[in-house]
């Protein structure tokens, strides 16, 4: 895969969280944007898996972090990590946003509902 082209810096974000979620009426625990197209998903640990299911659903394979403060880039393909051009911004949801978010819908057992959701 040649990562230059699976970067699309000028692309904004979809959101200011989980695309997928947010049509659900869902909530995530962390964001990952897709470096191609943009979508914002949930990462792993979150309850859907969103940006993940992104990638295997578009070939899309390059995401960065969206959380304030990280710019890591990740490839699903190589299950690798790796530091990247700058993005369009917003390069995060805003700081204000929960995390888990977004806040109105968290329940208050979101962690035994993570534990049991990522077991195994």
């Amino acid at each position: 895969m040649n990562i230059d082209k699976s970067i699309k810096a000028s692309i904004p974000p979809s959101g200011a969280g989980c695309a997928d979620c947010e049509a659900l009426g869902s909530w995530w625990f962390h964001l990952r944007r897709c470096a191609e197209c943009g979508h914002v998903g949930c990462c792993d640990e979150s309850l859907n898996h969103h940006a993940s299911s992104h990638a295997e659903l578009t070939g899309h394979a390059i995401i960065q972090s969206y959380e304030p403060g990280e710019d890591w880039f990740y490839d699903f393909a190589t299950d690798k990590t790796f530091a990247g051009p700058a993005l369009a911004e917003p390069n995060s949801h805003p700081h204000d946003q929960s995390v888990p978010g977004p806040r109105a819908r968290v329940p208050r057992d979101w962690i035994a509902q993570l534990n049991h959701a990522n077991r195994g």
